[in-house]
């Protein structure tokens, strides 16, 4: 396993950001190097310590989502070999962990599909009977699997920010209700087809979220990441039950840990211990090898 990357120092292309995970850099105006870093936010915090490995598991399961869903939506994707738009120094930041992507424009929406009863999606329905205004049946018990996938979009928060549930209708106003729909729709698709895949490899993907972005001609694309730990809920489907906080294979496994700790959930994050990180490391390395061998 190569030394964990807390965050980038390329300086042969310009900075443009730093995410939480993500560093972004331009290539020229049309294009961008994105290096998954192995941070990890929790609470949209970003912790102290690096996660081993993740960044490189991240950017392979990322890859293998984009290819695998590719008949559904063009992508960011452009095949360039991002060792070769860098200093030769800086080659090993990149190796395994980067992209290069076409420059598109985001869209301003976090576009989350929930396929079962879980977190904030549960307390909701628990305190209204509804799921970001969506009335669902009476009766429903935590991680029980919805009559169908649900579209339950959110804005899309400054980073130390919280992302706030939104409804289809401020979707509608917010892009037009012609993208709105088209994104919709996508979303829904995408999740359904990973979720069913995702389930003959032994992983229920309980809920996820996508981002989109247009181009200059105003063709939708979807970008960042795909159906990782880090933007969606995996659980192993041999040991889930209905009624119980399933088991998971992304960072709830960290969130759990810190609910215990007398921490406010505001920056800066708590240390983890050793062996929290690499319980951590292992839980992304599994799911990666389910799905993808």
């Amino acid at each position: 396993m190569t030394t964990p990357l807390y965050e980038s120092t390329i300086t042969s292309l310009p900075l443009l950001g730093r995410g939480k995970v993500r560093d972004n850099y331009a290539i020229g105006d049309d294009r961008m190097l994105i290096v998954t870093s192995d941070r990890l936010s929790a609470f949209d915090v970003i912790l102290p310590d690096p996660i081993p490995g993740k960044g490189e598991v991240l950017t392979a399961m990322a890859n293998f989502w984009f290819g695998k869903l590719g008949h559904i939506i063009p992508n960011q994707l452009t095949g360039i070999d991002p060792e070769t738009v860098v200093a030769p120094g800086e080659r090993d930041q990149v190796r395994g962990r980067a992209i290069v992507v076409k420059r598109l424009k985001p869209l301003p929406i976090e576009a989350v599909v929930r396929g079962y009863l879980i977190g904030s999606g549960w307390k909701d329905y628990q305190a209204t009977g509804k799921v970001c205004g969506i009335k669902l049946p009476a009766g429903l018990r935590m991680a029980e699997k919805l009559p169908q996938p649900l579209f339950t979009p959110s804005t899309k928060a400054e980073l130390g920010t919280h992302d706030e549930n939104i409804d289809f209708a401020t979707v509608e106003k917010t892009i037009g209700p012609a993208l709105a729909a088209q994104l919709r729709d996508a979303a829904l698709r995408l999740y359904t087809e990973a979720a069913a895949y995702a389930l003959t490899r032994g992983i229920i993907i309980a809920d996820t979220k996508f981002e989109f972005g247009l181009d200059a001609a105003g063709k939708l694309y979807l970008i960042d990441e795909v159906l990782t730990p880090d933007s969606s809920r995996f659980w192993p489907a041999d040991t889930y039950k209905v009624g119980t906080s399933p088991a998971s294979f992304d960072k709830q496994f960290v969130r759990d840990y810190l609910e215990t700790l007398d921490w406010n959930k505001q920056a800066p994050g708590p240390k983890l211990p050793a062996g929290i990180l690499e319980k951590t490391a292992a839980k992304y390395r599994e799911a990666l090898q389910r799905l993808t061998t």
